[in-house]
């Protein structure tokens, strides 16, 4: 069943006149958002700047409490686990509707478990489902009756509820994927606080309050989610009063946020992790002398306190400080050390040879990708490295690099945000997530050692061995240098003082379910 927007439809369209004159509508919150979705079909996504949107338009059978990356009940009000790690029981909540009016019940969750995991399913092409890795243990969903679902694994599986909690874990309506097909992306429908109204490519992302939704209906009318991607001009927007929310601030705008009386900063740490993709197949990185040198060469500290303005730390290795159950504290970052940095590259015999740097425009925990792209080619400048850089376009940037470096670039930009210490390294640094197999090690890193301690980890149902696990997957990857690891960050938003009960979230998510607007 699909509504229809009222009288704020005129007010939402009236609000894109020349943004600098602009001021949003009353009832309706307008977020500044840092790039144009790829899609609103959550299990067809992997970047934050998407997932913003679909929390609000969707919800999972859990979800991350406020504040925290604990799983609570959301379409799912209790649930079971097995003493072997392989069932988990789930009692459904009752009487809940998607936004097409058709119900949410227990074959719906099997069908979209189904749809990402099963390639005989009649709407697996639908897809590509990138993260489908988070559910590979399942081996079987199955309806016990209207409201009682029932998963069974292959093998226990740590993860398994933090990623239930995450995106790809959203519930979507069968009947909308059937209606729409491969065009469901752009005709979503959940059962979130918020229901889809329209999306104008690279202008806006409409979404209106679901008065029927089961937790509540929210306050605001209406959020329209605009895609800004030019840094300043989101700032001059919240400025002029084109924004009632910004996210990803631009670390130089912050302080004057700060001292400005009509606007509100946010902060908030979280598990994420800046980096670069080094091209182990091919090219100069393939020589871990060289790799690194490239970890040596680069003055993190500059990036951080000069470029990020105080806005991140210094990233020691591929899983982030904010799991500090699992994070290695003995690690000590790569310090900056231009000469043995020259000295590798003399003992690698490195003759100069370019090295293509891809770098993107701005993107989801991108931080200032630019400038920092441009301090990291200068520092490499300064012991040798020939470095050539080529920008693009968020989705563009993603596309090219998600299908691997080989034949493309030697080294790319990257950040990753993630639920859980297994997501990162699984998805990126096994040797079976090579980008032909699905996955994202898009720099074709290979050790069998860290193959096999993360498959341990994941399957481990002692918390205290999987953190030991962990610590010695970073202490490996550290030396091997498949990456260099230069930041971690702490988000920030700004909000108007007409903006209320909004923070921000350690999974980046935005939610505004409580948020008001006067």
């Amino acid at each position: 069943m699909k509504r229809t927007l009222p009288a704020i439809a005129t007010a939402c369209t009236l609000a894109f006149v020349p943004a600098a004159l602009a001021q949003t509508p009353p009832g309706v919150l307008v977020v500044g958002q840092i790039a144009e979705p790829q899609s609103l079909d959550p299990h067809a996504v992997t970047a934050v700047n998407d997932f913003r949107i679909l929390v609000n338009i969707y919800d999972g059978l859990v979800r991350f409490a406020d504040g925290t990356l604990e799983v609570e009940p959301s379409l799912a009000e209790e649930w079971q686990i097995s003493e072997d790690g392989l069932t988990y029981t789930f009692q459904l909540r009752e009487g809940v509707e998607f936004h097409d009016g058709t119900p949410f019940n227990a074959e719906a969750v099997v069908f979209n478990f189904e749809r990402m995991l099963d390639e005989q399913h009649p709407q697996h092409d639908t897809g590509p489902f990138p993260l489908s890795f988070f559910f590979s243990a399942v081996e079987d969903v199955t309806a016990l009756d209207d409201y009682t679902v029932e998963f069974s694994l292959n093998e226990p599986f740590a993860p398994f509820m933090s990623n239930l909690a995450y995106p790809t874990g959203l519930i979507v309506s069968p009947s909308a994927v059937e209606e729409h097909g491969a065009d469901f992306g752009r005709n979503p429908a959940g059962t979130g606080a918020y229901r889809f109204q329209e999306w104008v490519g690279n202008q806006r992302v409409v979404v209106t309050r679901n008065d029927d939704y089961w937790g509540g209906a929210p306050q605001p009318e209406a959020v329209v989610f605009r895609p800004i991607t030019d840094a300043n001009t989101r700032v001059a927007e919240m400025l002029s009063g084109g924004l009632d929310i910004m996210v990803e601030v631009p670390p130089d705008a912050m302080a004057d946020f700060r001292n400005a009386p009509d606007f509100e900063v946010h902060e908030q740490a979280g598990p994420h992790v800046w980096f670069l993709i080094l091209n182990m197949r091919e090219g100069p990185f393939t020589d871990q002398r060289i790799r690194q040198a490239a970890n040596y060469a680069i003055d993190k500290e500059s990036l951080v306190t000069n470029v990020l303005q105080g806005t991140a730390e210094i990233a020691a290795g591929p899983i982030a400080p904010a799991f500090a159950w699992a994070y290695n504290e003995e690690l000590v970052p790569y310090p900056y050390d231009p000469d043995r940095a020259r000295e590798l590259l003399e003992e690698a015999g490195y003759d100069g040879e370019e090295i293509t740097f891809y770098v993107t425009e701005g993107g989801s925990g991108m931080l200032d990708p630019v400038a920092m792209g441009t301090a990291i080619q200068a520092d490499l400048a300064e012991i040798g490295m020939n470095v050539s850089i080529q920008t693009y376009e968020w989705n563009t940037f993603l596309n090219e690099v998600n299908a691997g470096l080989e034949g493309r670039a030697d080294m790319a930009q990257m950040s990753w945000m993630t639920n859980d210490p297994d997501t990162l390294p699984f998805l990126t640094l096994r040797t079976e997530a090579f980008p032909e197999d699905g996955g994202f090690n898009s720099g074709y890193y290979s050790n069998e050692e860290v193959d096999t301690i993360l498959q341990q980890a994941r399957i481990s149902t002692e918390p205290e061995e999987r953190a030991a696990l962990y610590r010695q997957v970073q202490e490996i990857v550290v030396e091997d240098a498949p990456w260099v690891f230069v930041a971690n960050w702490v988000q920030g938003a700004v909000t108007t003082q007409q903006v209320s009960n909004f923070a921000l979230q350690p999974s980046f998510f935005l939610m505004l379910h409580d948020v008001k607007k006067q």
